[in-house]
Formats: C-alpha cells, sequence, structure tokens
C-alpha cells in the first residue's frame, strides 16, 4: 500500500478506503476515490501514498489515552508500543494530489476549559510487542524519579513530525516519555522506531512538550 505506485489501471486499498487508477490514454489517468476524481497527465512519473500526521483540522498534539494506566518502579523504565491514528497524502512528485482520513475522527480538549487546546484522541491499550494495526507508535517511559510513577495518557507533538513506513503499516518517530516531577516529558526524537523503514520528512526531532495537565 505505501510507497510507489505506477500511473497505470489498477486498485490501491486501505483499510476501508480504495483508490482506483483507470489508463485514459499512454499519458493521461483518471485518479478516483470516493467523490474524489482527478485527471493526471503522466510523464513517467510513480503516485506516491504515504503516511502523514493525523492532523485532522489543523491540531498540533495527538493525545494516547491508555486503557490501562503504566505504573513504573524508581529508577526503571518500559518500552513498548501503542495503536496511533494517522492520515494518508498522497502526492505526484512534490504535490499533494489526494489527502485521507483513516478511520474516525476523535478529538478531545487537553488542559483546562479556558486555556486548553484541542487534540486529535485516540484509547490504546499499551503492547509490549508490536500491535496490528495500520498505525503505531514506539514508546519509552523512563522513570529516574525514586518514586513509582503512574501513567494514564500520553499528549505527542505531531505537527510537521516526520513519519515512517513500510508496506501497509504507518508509524510515528520513536517516543521518549521521561517522567522526573509530575509533568512527564514528552521527546518526539524525529528518529525511526526500528531499523529498515522508510522516510517521510527529515527526522528533526521536535520540542520536548511538558504535560502539565
Amino acid at each position: 500500500m505505501f510507497g510507489e505506485h505506477e500511473l497505470k489501471t489498477q486498485f490501491i486499498k486501505f483499510g476501508d478506503k480504495k483508490i482506483h487508477l483507470v489508463e485514459e490514454s499512454e499519458s493521461l489517468v483518471r485518479y478516483r476515490r470516493d467523490e474524489v476524481e482527478k485527471i493526471i497527465k503522466s510523464n513517467g512519473e510513480k503516485l506516491k501514498v504515504l503516511p502523514a500526521p493525523a492532523t485532522g483540522y489543523g491540531v498540533r498534539l495527538l493525545m494516547v489515552k491508555f486503557k490501562e494506566p503504566l505504573i513504573v518502579s524508581p529508577h526503571d523504565s518500559l518500552a513498548g508500543f501503542i495503536e496511533a491514528p494517522i492520515e494518508i497524502d498522497v502526492k505526484v512528485g512534490g504535490l499533494s494530489v489526494d489527502h485521507l482520513l483513516v478511520g474516525r475522527e476523535k478529538y478531545a480538549l487537553y488542559g483546562a476549559l479556558e486555556a486548553g487546546v484541542i487534540c486529535r484522541y485516540h484509547v490504546s491499550p499499551f503492547y509490549l510487542k508490536e500491535p496490528d494495526s495500520i498505525g503505531a507508535a514506539k514508546l519509552i517511559v523512563s522513570n529516574p524519579s525514586p518514586e513509582w510513577k503512574s501513567l494514564e495518557r500520553v499528549i505527542i507533538p505531531i505537527w510537521k513530525t516526520s513519519m515512517y513506513y513500510e508496506g501497509t503499516k504507518a508509524y510515528y518517530p520513536l517516543l521518549i516519555v521521561t517522567m522526573k516531577n509530575h509533568n512527564p516529558e514528552v521527546n518526539n526524537t524525529g528518529r525511526a522506531p526500528k531499523e529498515g523503514l522508510n522516510a517521510v520528512g527529515e527526522g528533526l526531532s521536535l520540542p520536548n512538550f511538558l504535560m502539565r495537565w
């Protein structure tokens, strides 16, 4: 699914979505997806189907609530995976010709009613092994403090984040959550969560995010 596709008659499927390419002539290809329809003048360029962060209507943060809170002992850490919503960008060259939402959009308020921000929202178990989902993120939760710590959710900076993919799976960069005090700090490292993945973007670290609420 993810990656490059020839501009020729074919179906490209992912989840409940389907792109239909139809060759109109040697150089014209009709692009169809639900109500979207476009004509592409081909010069040998390939169609790129790439994962994108779940920014929805322009949000900058993704809130993932754990189905079961994590409890980490002092001076210890825990590594695992969470499911994460993604979007899909379809490009020819550097031009975006279509943008798709995957699954149901959910949003939540993060912070106080008067000063909070709207986040993309998702509920996920914490997996020790990679989940069988189209979107995932690897999470390292570190507790360098002398106290036991509990974590019920993670707030992930996703605006202009790099993404990674292989086959039918997309990944956010490696995330590191440090619980030094009462405010966990989240680092979107920009780095691939594992070897052998294809990158979308420069792989740069984003500014750390302090979870004050």
